[in-house]
């Protein structure tokens, strides 16, 4: 019986191949850090590089760094002058992905910053004055629709958002996690975004589930 690892290496095996620097990114990530899955990973790294290749943002904000795999991977098919700007909360974090990012081919399209995407946006972008053209949410679940209501205005018409893990290992849909802070801040961002009229949106049951968000032109 073929199991969901068999699936993924199938997959990974039959797109295009994991750059050498993200590889040793993701094994360091699961050498060192106690939750190494977090990481993005070869698959979803590689669907965020052809979006952006697509897409073709100036400026793109994401919620929670990490290790930079999925910052990295979207960096690299930027075009020139364009930035990937984001935000990691825990400053514990710094020592691991700071030199890792500055270390990379993609550096200097890569802003990294310590700090709160709530509280720290610089303030052209505030005022509109730098439009955000593409948003990768991926922070604290609990604050997802707190994200959603603050960052969503600040997306250029027509700008896309993407979401991560909003199926939560399926857990949006078992009632054994109806008291559970995370499962319940997911829930509450999937329905603020599928009554939102403003958006466009499909739920993609990749890893833990993907949310593409258009907003309307």
């Amino acid at each position: 019986m073929n199991t969901s690892n068999d699936i993924d290496r199938y997959i990974c095996s039959h797109i295009d191949a994991e750059h050498p620097y993200l590889h040793q990114l993701y094994r360091d990530s699961h050498l060192y850090l106690v939750h190494g899955h977090m990481v993005s990973g070869h698959l979803q790294g590689t669907l965020l590089r052809m979006i952006v290749s697509m897409v073709k943002p100036r400026l793109i904000l994401e919620t929670g760094t990490y290790t930079g795999y999925s910052a990295m991977s979207m960096a690299m098919a930027l075009e020139e002058g364009s930035t990937v700007l984001t935000y990691e909360i825990n400053d514990e974090m710094e020592d691991f992905t700071r030199p890792r990012i500055n270390a990379s081919p993609w550096a200097d399209k890569i802003d990294f910053r310590i700090g709160d995407v709530m509280t720290d946006l610089p303030e052209d972008i505030l005022q509109g004055q730098r439009p955000i053209d593409m948003i990768f949410l991926d922070g604290n679940k609990r604050q997802y629709a707190n994200y959603y209501h603050k960052l969503f205005p600040l997306l250029r018409r027509g700008g896309l958002m993407i979401a991560d893990n909003t199926l939560w290992d399926g857990h949006v849909v078992d009632a054994a996690y109806d008291h559970d802070a995370q499962t319940l801040g997911i829930r509450q961002f999937n329905d603020m975004v599928a009554s939102d009229e403003h958006a466009e949106k499909v739920i993609l049951p990749l890893r833990d589930g993907l949310t593409l968000i258009r907003k309307k032109s």
